[in-house]
């Protein structure tokens, strides 16, 4: 089988810390942190420490989409936190996030700060805490929440997955390439089927549900992750395209898409975001033309 070899496992598992390709250098199996540094602290209510990966999209887009309706409460500071220099084994981002990883959100805007991680934590908080997003109706919401837990069980699948073997891992091993393609278009087709009966995935409203699923699986029909679609044929998915490309047209997605990005055209860039204003002053186009 092509970019396979034999492997036998050993009967204790050591670390090499060789092993794990274009991600090696900031992997490893245990937790904690791995150096002393403190989190900066703005002056909005919240606080978030993130990178503009799908996870940390879902959260900027959740935001900005609050900010939108007229949420003032809502007003964020994001600050930049970049894994590939394993800035998310500081001391102060794993005391937000004992997991080390991004999104990180501190709510400082009652008597004692709260800490918030995982993105789904993250979205049902701000859902609850604003009124917004999330059906109030039981079968409603439980029809959202299932769909928003869907993501959380599925996406791994996609980024860990499929997007590791198939974009980042040191050699191409096709048992694994066709292991999780497999499993990505069965969730396609899960998501499209659904789509076929429903404008949004948990119905005729726009919810956490597709604000958590539409960055991971909206930007692999759009073709942004992992320079994938022809290779999955996302043409074939004509629901899922459908609604990437509605909820794409939404204001408030496109700037949260633009937050603590690090990649892409530099006018879509905003490296961190301290008021609404940065959106037409500091993207990256911005900050050097001004240089």
């Amino acid at each position: 089988m092509s970019g396979s070899s034999e492997y036998t496992p050993p009967k204790v598992w050591t670390w090499n810390k060789a092993n794990g390709g274009q991600f090696a250098s900031i992997n490893r199996p245990i937790a904690g942190p791995t150096h002393d540094k403190e989190l900066p602290v703005g002056r909005h209510p919240l606080q978030l420490y993130s990178l503009g990966t799908p996870n940390g999209q879902k959260v900027t887009i959740m935001l900005e989409e609050l900010l939108a309706l007229g949420h003032s409460g809502a007003e964020y500071d994001a600050w930049l936190i970049k894994i590939g220099d394993g800035d998310q084994f500081g001391s102060g981002f794993v005391a937000v996030n004992p997991n080390s990883k991004i999104p990180a959100l501190m709510d400082r805007s009652g008597p004692k700060p709260i800490r918030v991680f995982e993105s789904g934590a993250i979205l049902t908080y701000l859902a609850e805490k604003f009124g917004a997003f999330l059906p109030t109706e039981p079968s409603a919401r439980a029809e959202c929440l299932s769909w928003l837990f869907w993501q959380m069980g599925s996406a791994p699948y996609l980024g860990g997955g499929f997007g590791h073997f198939y974009a980042y891992a040191p050699t191409k091993i096709e048992y694994a390439i066709d292991r999780f393609a497999m499993e990505v278009k069965r969730q396609l087709d899960v998501l499209d089927r659904r789509l076929a009966e429903s404008e949004y995935l948990a119905g005729s409203q726009y919810t956490i549900a597709d604000i958590a699923v539409w960055p991971w699986y909206g930007g692999l029909v759009k073709g942004w992750t992992y320079g994938a679609a022809e290779f999955l044929q996302v043409e074939d998915y004509k629901n899922v395209l459908r609604w990437a490309d509605t909820i794409h047209s939404r204001p408030a997605v496109q700037r949260g898409r633009m937050v603590n990005r690090l990649s892409g055209d530099p006018s879509t860039q905003l490296h961190e975001r301290h008021d609404a204003s940065d959106f037409d002053t500091r993207t990256q186009d911005k900050l050097a033309a001004a240089e």
